[in-house]
């Protein structure tokens, strides 16, 4: 039971400081500005449930899916350091291309992406249980849905643009 709550608390904090870093590079970069400001446009209006649920499905679907069947299953069949090379870089790869957005906009979205899978699929290695990446992918998904349908962030020229 320990391990469990420690995997949660791992991933929750893990997905808080990536949140901070959400609302850091959001302050002084461009890209971030525009990428969230877009998705404000394509989400529309979301009620808390309809976050909460978006939140909860994406992260438990997705995690299961990528580090828990995918990950595992190239873990399984190639063991040893080269099949936890591939299984992360290739989960990871699969990953960012389900979120490739509907413009050239949303490349920073899908590179993060990329940068997120290889982290998740690391926990999981790390911990190995989802929780920790399902802990990280919910808080993330939780707080910037939320943040994205409370605010739109006004467009300025920033020096890390």
């Amino acid at each position: 039971m320990g391990h469990l709550l420690s995997s949660v608390a791992l991933g929750g904090s893990m997905g808080l400081l990536l949140v901070l870093l959400t609302r850091y590079l959001q302050e002084n970069t461009t890209w971030a500005q525009t990428l969230h400001n877009e998705f404000r446009h394509v989400l529309g209006p979301l009620c808390r449930r309809d976050i909460l649920v978006v939140s909860a499905a994406s992260a438990i679907g997705e995690e299961c899916l990528f580090r828990g069947a995918l990950l595992q299953h190239i873990l399984q069949a190639l063991p040893g350091p080269l099949g936890m090379l591939l299984g992360l870089i290739g989960s990871a790869l699969l990953f960012s291309l389900l979120h490739i957005g509907p413009s050239h906009r949303f490349v920073p979205w899908t590179l993060s992406a990329l940068v997120m899978g290889l982290m998740l699929g690391g926990l999981l290695l790390l911990t190995g249980d989802l929780l920790a990446p399902i802990a990280v992918h919910f808080t993330v998904n939780l707080l910037n849905l939320s943040d994205i349908v409370r605010r739109e962030l006004p467009h300025r020229r920033t020096a890390l643009a």
